[in-house]
């Protein structure tokens, strides 16, 4: 059995374990301008530039016409489920 050494040398601490302090991102974008936007992804970093680099990169798999990223934290439910 194998332990992975963790923040500060603290042993059986799993890397995937740790909490993530990366932020995440929702992504927006549309096709045609008549319709329109709807959420195609997230992404994860802490800058807001690689957040526009990241769905660039990962969500091309459509000509878009307009793509948006929002920080997940700054979005508001406006009708709870």
């Amino acid at each position: 059995m194998s332990t992975q050494a963790g923040v500060g040398g603290v042993r059986g601490v799993r890397e995937e374990s740790k909490p993530s302090l990366r932020e995440c991102w929702v992504v927006f974008a549309r096709r045609k301008y008549d319709e329109a936007l709807y959420q195609v992804g997230t992404v994860t970093t802490d800058d807001p530039e690689m957040a526009v680099l990241f769905a660039q990169s990962i969500y091309d798999e459509h000509p878009w016409i307009e793509m948006l990223v929002v920080p997940r934290r700054e979005m508001r439910t406006v009708i709870p489920s």
